[in-house]
């Protein structure tokens, strides 16, 4: 099985679904020619192919509903989507030279099911009493020091930055801060770790890795308009390889408001 379809499996098996019924995946048909357009119900945050014979494209950066597909004739292979919501979508895809329709919109009830849990079961407020001293202290130094940029994203009033990465023995502290001028207040929901593997270029496919976040301090449940926080992950060591992109996700716990740093 090749490096990438192995990947996809991974991320398949790694979504919690909560799968509604034995619904039989729907399969799109595509060739070289022409663009099959998918819309979504909610932007597209991830979506990967399991062979590069076939290619998705959608914005990365706004985190549009729209993907594009196109294929060249070979075996059949799939193709999964998750969208912002958390909700995942996955199809069977074939090659045809004459194609049965070019546009298709998805309907919620096509999902598969959920790729994290219910966001009132994993609480992201409060630091586990087993978390380390040392941890603590070493993060608490990092937030003494002047800040830095590295990676930042403003979105609709709400700035998140990556200060700085610092390794500490089998760990790598990262330094982040995020405000709110949006008007709205920031609940929490998620904050994923990922590396990206693979071209930015938007007809590329790109492979995520979710990576393990051990301890965060100081991240607030709900940032309040017109508050500012800085605040640390700490990790398992990872050095990313020359070809691989260091990737934060911030998602709201109740709407649809994600930012995303990338260095």
């Amino acid at each position: 099985m090749k490096n990438k379809q192995m990947i996809l499996l991974a991320l398949g098996l790694i979504c919690t679904l909560v799968v509604r019924g034995q619904r039989v995946m729907d399969t799109l048909y595509v060739n070289e020619f022409k663009n099959v357009a998918l819309f979504f119900p909610s932007p597209i945050e991830r979506a990967i192919t399991g062979h590069e014979g076939f290619v998705f494209s959608y914005d990365r950066e706004r985190a549009g509903y729209l993907g594009l597909l196109q294929g060249c004739e070979g075996p059949d292979s799939n193709l999964l989507v998750i969208t912002n919501d958390g909700l995942v979508y996955a199809y069977i895809l074939a090659y045809a030279k004459e194609l049965p329709w070019l546009n298709h919109f998805v309907q919620v009830g096509e999902h598969l099911g959920s790729e994290r849990p219910v966001p009132d079961k994993v609480p992201m407020a409060k630091t586990s009493e087993k978390d380390s001293l040392l941890a603590t202290e070493m993060a608490q130094r990092f937030l003494g020091t002047a800040s830095n940029t590295l990676a930042r994203k403003r979105k609709k009033g709400l700035l998140f930055e990556l200060e700085a990465m610092e390794y500490v023995g089998n760990e790598v502290y990262l330094v982040c801060r995020l405000k709110n001028r949006s008007g709205i207040d920031f609940e929490i929901g998620y904050l994923d770790v990922l590396l990206a593997n693979g071209s930015k270029k938007r007809r590329a496919s790109q492979q995520e890795i979710s990576l393990e976040v051990k301890q965060h301090i100081g991240l607030p449940g709900t940032l309040a308009h017109g508050a500012e926080v800085r605040f640390v992950l700490v990790l398992p060591k990872f050095v990313p390889g020359d070809n691989e992109r260091l990737r934060l996700v911030l998602r709201e716990k109740h709407g649809n408001r994600v930012l995303a740093v990338e260095r």
